[in-house]
């Protein structure tokens, strides 16, 4: 896994206003920059997806407030090799409370 994690490619994208920055829009997927597909697989160039490398994967997510403007669906399957269970977070992990004798 390279250094500062996955980064994030995605569908669409859209400029900001303010900054002029290419941001992410539609679906989004992790990416670690140098390889040719997302963590989930799917080729890049042959999906049609946008690169954005100066984009790290966990500004995607609504709670971050960072480019997750106009992102319309995250991807799970990229979500769950990301290490996160879900889009709210990391989740506890699952322990019985009362196992059977």
């Amino acid at each position: 896994m390279p250094r500062g994690g996955p980064r994030v490619a995605a569908t669409g994208e859209w400029r900001d206003d303010r900054t002029g920055e290419r941001l992410p829009a539609g679906e989004a997927h992790a990416w670690h920059p140098g390889a040719n597909q997302t963590l989930c697989g799917v080729p890049l160039s042959r999906a049609g997806l946008r690169r954005f490398q100066h984009v790290a994967w966990p500004d995607v997510f609504p709670e971050s407030g960072g480019a997750a403007e106009r992102v319309r669906r995250v991807c799970p399957r990229c979500l769950a090799a990301s290490g996160r269970r879900s889009a709210r977070g990391w989740s506890r992990p699952w322990v019985r409370r009362s196992p059977r004798p």
